[in-house]
């Protein structure tokens, strides 16, 4: 039986236990959906604003009524808190989204919960940002995203299934991978990512005043995920320390070549140039591949229902906007709306916005 049980057409409840922004978006996604939920974290202040915002209920469900647990809690209590849904509800698929699952995976067959292992199958949905709690929370945060499935030797085929289904009902595009290959796969992907976003950020702390004021958009996106929560990353970072130091060993093997060969111009246009195909190597929307835009600027003024008059004018243009990013001016009270479209319609748009009113960056 999964989540939804059509033969008998009833839907079967989920336990979610952890309430922070992925538990309660999860919440969220699965009563949109139509499957009761329930709630459960330490912090009773995190339940009551996830029940608020409509992810589930409070109420103490029947152990045996619950289909489905996920667990959504803190790296460090992971393990702990798996083991115990396992225990506490014999009839429930148990899963976490945890975003390392090897060491998980060993502390679990250490625990006295290992004969009921079956019943478990991690996943990882590759969704979120650098906020936390349940008011960062959003029912479409999981949608056309990834979520990883990753099965262990002993997960029965119903478990796995269930997962599947948990995520397909969450909108999710779905990728299976052993434990230690999606630890791997995410140590290149987020935590190294995470770490030298903080170690430049940190950098700045020597910066002198006059000289941030200098800073662009370019810093703020490439520092964004410094703003992270440091307890919950150095728990990431330590659980999946194996794999994060192998990648910073690389990472070091690629600056030494640069410092080698920094004053050869040919060598340092190589750099940039492999940088710059890694970033083109990206999937583009909706996992497809990747595809060049060109951008453009708009002048954001600084006024009430400004940002709506502009979405409003590139709609009367019929013309697609395929990502958008705001700047702002240092020096003025205004910002820019950075749009990508299509090459072909770069110029089209440039020259209804301008006939519209709207004013464009200057180069």
């Amino acid at each position: 039986m999964g989540i939804f049980d059509t033969e008998q057409r009833t839907i079967s409840p989920a336990l979610i236990i952890g309430t922070g922004m992925i538990g309660t978006s999860i919440g969220l996604a699965l009563t949109k959906a139509g499957v009761p939920v329930y709630l459960r974290d330490s912090d009773p202040a995190h339940v009551e604003a996830a029940e608020a915002l409509g992810a589930g209920s409070a109420a103490l469900p029947l152990a045996e009524e619950v289909h489905l647990v996920v667990v959504a809690v803190p790296p460090e209590k992971l393990a702990e808190q798996v083991a115990e849904a396992l225990s506490a509800y014999p009839e429930a698929t148990v899963t976490d989204v945890g975003s390392v699952k090897s060491t998980v995976l060993k502390q679990l067959h250490e625990t006295d919960a290992e004969a009921e292992l079956y019943r478990y199958c991690g996943s990882h949905p590759m969704a979120g940002s650098e906020k936390s709690g349940p008011l960062a929370a959003k029912a479409d945060m999981f949608v056309d995203r990834t979520w990883v499935v990753t099965p262990h030797d002993s997960a029965s085929a119903h478990a796995v299934l269930d997962v599947r289904e948990l995520a397909q009902t969450c909108g999710a595009r779905i990728t299976t991978l052993g434990a230690a290959h999606h630890d791997e796969a995410v140590a290149q992907v987020s935590h190294l990512p995470q770490l030298v976003s903080s170690l430049l950020a940190g950098m700045l702390t020597d910066v002198p005043p006059e000289h941030l004021k200098l800073a662009g958009q370019g810093l703020r996106d490439t520092t964004r995920i410094a703003d992270s929560n440091p307890g919950l990353w150095r728990q990431i970072i330590e659980a999946n320390s194996e794999a994060v130091h192998s990648q910073l060993e690389i990472l070091r093997d690629h600056l030494n070549w640069l410092l080698d060969g920094f004053n050869d111009g040919t060598k340092l246009e190589a750099f940039l140039a492999e940088g710059r195909a890694g970033r083109q190597s990206l999937p583009g929307k909706h996992g497809t591949a990747a595809q060049a835009f060109a951008q453009l600027a708009i002048e954001i003024p600084d006024e009430v229902g400004a940002l709506a008059g502009i979405f409003a004018a590139i709609k009367d243009t019929g013309i697609n906007i395929e990502d958008v990013a705001i700047d702002h001016d240092q020096n003025r009270d205004v910002g820019y709306l950075e749009v990508a479209v299509a090459p072909d319609k770069a110029d089209a748009l440039k020259e209804l916005l301008l006939a519209a009113g709207w004013r464009m960056k200057e180069e």
